[in-house]
């Protein structure tokens, strides 16, 4: 998802919404502006419901940063813990 462009409380639930829709195992690239919105998303998904892959913390060439997210699939017996 591209959100260079997008105001952070909107990112958050647009990058929620596509969550919830993805499968387990899929990976969800998201670029943004604002590191601020960065540390906020991984505040309000699960954490067991995602892996980090990549966090780059830094600003590219351009001014934005890029987080790459695995959603994981919980078995049921995990959902109750």
């Amino acid at each position: 998802m591209d959100l260079r462009n997008f105001v952070s409380w909107f990112s958050l639930l647009k990058i929620t919404q596509v969550f919830e829709t993805m499968s387990g195992s899929e990976i969800l690239e998201i670029k943004g502006a604002d590191l601020e919105m960065r540390q906020d998303l991984l505040k309000i998904l699960p954490p067991s419901s995602y892996r980090l892959i990549n966090s780059n913390e830094t600003e590219d060439e351009e001014g934005f940063f890029q987080l790459l997210i695995e959603k994981i699939t919980l078995s049921p017996q995990e959902e109750n813990q």
